[in-house]
């Protein structure tokens, strides 16, 4: 076990290479902020980190996964998928998807949205995902689960739908870095025992 994170990263110090399947700047953003936030040296100066983006080797629509269970099935594929397409390459492979996940609250149907992360790298596979934020029930009564992901009208300066839904106040940004951060700290718990706070 390394004792802190100049010897577990070693040959890393020059910095981190992430590849990255994520949709948007805000998205490529927010996964360095995680990695910049949560790889720090021990005097607390940031490594270098690199994220580079990927697409998908398939297309498909835009649509959000409709579980839970769904968007970290398709964001371990997605993670994978990268791995094997430029293995060595890269320090860590990773992939976000969104979803719209369903709770039955006192009989009803509700409705949220959060962010799922997977990253695969030194020390094997881990998830993290985002805070949720509840589809307002008058934007979505009656509509099939299908039907609930496109409810929510977006906006030039809310263009994702958690920025839509918090009038910008957390943003595509904010949510991926989150649920980056929390595959991280999965990821790397019990491995760095003097991790800087």
């Amino acid at each position: 076990m390394a004792h802190n994170l100049r010897e577990f990263l070693g040959e890393y110090q020059r910095g981190i290479e992430v590849c990255v399947l994520a949709e948007g700047a805000d998205a490529l953003l927010g996964v360095r902020d995680a990695f910049l936030r949560f790889f720090r040296d021990d005097l607390g100066k940031p490594l270098p980190v690199a994220v580079v983006p990927q697409e998908r080797a398939i297309q498909r629509g835009s649509d959000l996964a409709l579980s839970d269970e769904s968007a970290i099935e398709r964001a371990r594929h997605a993670a994978r998928e990268l791995e094997e397409r430029v293995e060595g390459l890269y320090h860590f492979y990773l992939a976000v998807e969104g979803c719209v996940h369903t709770l039955t609250i006192d009989g009803e149907a509700r409705h949220f949205t959060r962010s799922w992360a997977v990253i695969r790298g030194v020390a094997g596979e881990s998830y993290g995902a985002s805070g949720s934020v509840q589809l307002p029930t008058r934007l979505v009564s009656g509509l099939s689960p299908e039907e609930v992901a496109a409810a929510v009208p977006r906006s030039k300066r809310a263009s994702s739908l958690v920025a839509s839904l918090t009038g910008g106040l957390e943003t595509q940004r904010i949510a991926v870095a989150e649920c980056t951060l929390h595959a991280l700290a999965t990821q790397f718990h019990g491995v760095l025992d003097n991790h800087p706070r």
